[in-house]
């Protein structure tokens, strides 16, 4: 759990990379960028809004031979050793950026890295390096008077309330790579920042399981609990699973089994399926974790909970309480019609 609003800006270096493949250059400020009251709100707002809108799944730094080959690894250990150092180290980074910046595709942009202090990560406070992107231009309008008319001026600027890159590196675990947040809101060179720039891989927490874990219950539910059942013990499954992991604080497979699965014949069907797929999820040595209430929040909103039918029907089943789809709503076959039927009880019509 991360709360970034008692974060503070320390410091802030502001350089330019450009496109090596289109022959632009690099640009590195010769000095930091002096904040005031006004630059650094609005910046903080800037930087950090994205993160806290986004689901947190935490990355670490990697390299195949150790985590000390990790460029960023060892940029970023030396300025939380040494803060005084952030500028100076600032340029590297600016550099290693721009040397992975060799792909026609990749946009030139400000690059602002900061040293940040204040935050509160699983209620500890922390500092954090914060290196931000931003490539998009778009024109906005500016006024001027002219004597006795308002003349309008069209000028080009970046668009505060949508950073394009970004992350966060905490000053945790570094022997393990540290623990990182990124986004990126353009998908299309996703690697040249995850992979190229900063070298990272998924960090393996109670997040990614949690997350991971549900995801794979969604297809076991549609390869699976929907051909052997129907489409109601499908989305009952994914009820019940989802409500399991949301009433307990840690993760036991043999029990979420016997809780969530009623047919006992699916049971095996899970866990050879779990042989099959599992490793596509990255869950396949996996049945005991701590679960993410965060996680299970948003599974919650993604997972769909409609029935659609042929005759253009809708039935959507209350996903918070499951067991009243089973009480109140029940499946049947008409001999007359060669049809099937839900039946559905209740007491009143609710007003929208």
């Amino acid at each position: 759990m991360i709360n970034l609003y008692p974060t503070q800006i320390e410091s802030i270096s502001l350089h330019r990379v450009g496109n090596k493949n289109k022959n632009e250059g690099l640009f590195l400020s010769a000095e930091p960028f002096r904040l005031n009251d006004e630059t650094t709100g609005l910046l903080k707002e800037y930087f950090l809004r994205p993160f806290r809108e986004k689901e947190e799944n935490y990355f670490r730094l990697t390299n195949e031979v150790d985590v000390e080959f990790n460029e960023i690894h060892k940029i970023v250990s030396d300025i939380f050793h040494d803060p005084k150092c952030a500028h100076d180290r600032s340029k590297k980074i600016a550099t290693h950026l721009f040397d992975q910046s060799n792909h026609p595709h990749i946009k030139s942009g400000e690059v602002y890295v900061t040293f940040l202090s204040g935050i509160l990560l699983d209620n500890e406070k922390v500092d954090a390096i914060g290196i931000f992107k931003s490539e998009l231009k778009h024109d906005f309008l500016q006024f001027e008077e002219k004597g006795s008319n308002l003349d309008l001026v069209i000028q080009q600027g970046i668009n505060i309330n949508k950073l394009d890159k970004g992350c966060l590196i905490f000053n945790v675990n570094k022997e393990e790579g540290y623990k990182i947040l990124s986004v990126d809101s353009n998908r299309y060179d996703t690697k040249y920042w995850l992979e190229n720039f900063l070298g990272v891989d998924a960090l393996a927490d109670e997040n990614f399981y949690t997350k991971n874990y549900l995801k794979f219950c969604q297809n076991f539910a549609k390869d699976v609990v929907l051909p052997a059942e129907d489409k109601q013990q499908e989305v009952l499954f994914m009820n019940k699973a989802v409500n399991h992991f949301a009433k307990n604080d840690a993760f036991e497979e043999s029990n979420f089994l016997n809780e969530v699965l009623e047919n006992p014949e699916l049971i095996p069907e899970f866990k050879h399926y779990k042989v099959e797929k599992g490793p596509k999820y990255s869950i396949e040595d996996v049945s005991n974790f701590d679960i993410a209430n965060k996680a299970v929040s948003v599974a919650r909103k993604k997972i769909k909970n409609v029935i659609n039918l042929d005759t253009n029907i809708q039935i959507k089943m209350d996903f918070i309480n499951p067991e009243s789809a089973e009480r109140f709503v029940e499946k049947g076959w008409d001999e007359e019609k060669q049809m099937y039927y839900y039946l559905v009880y209740f007491n009143k019509e609710q007003k929208s």
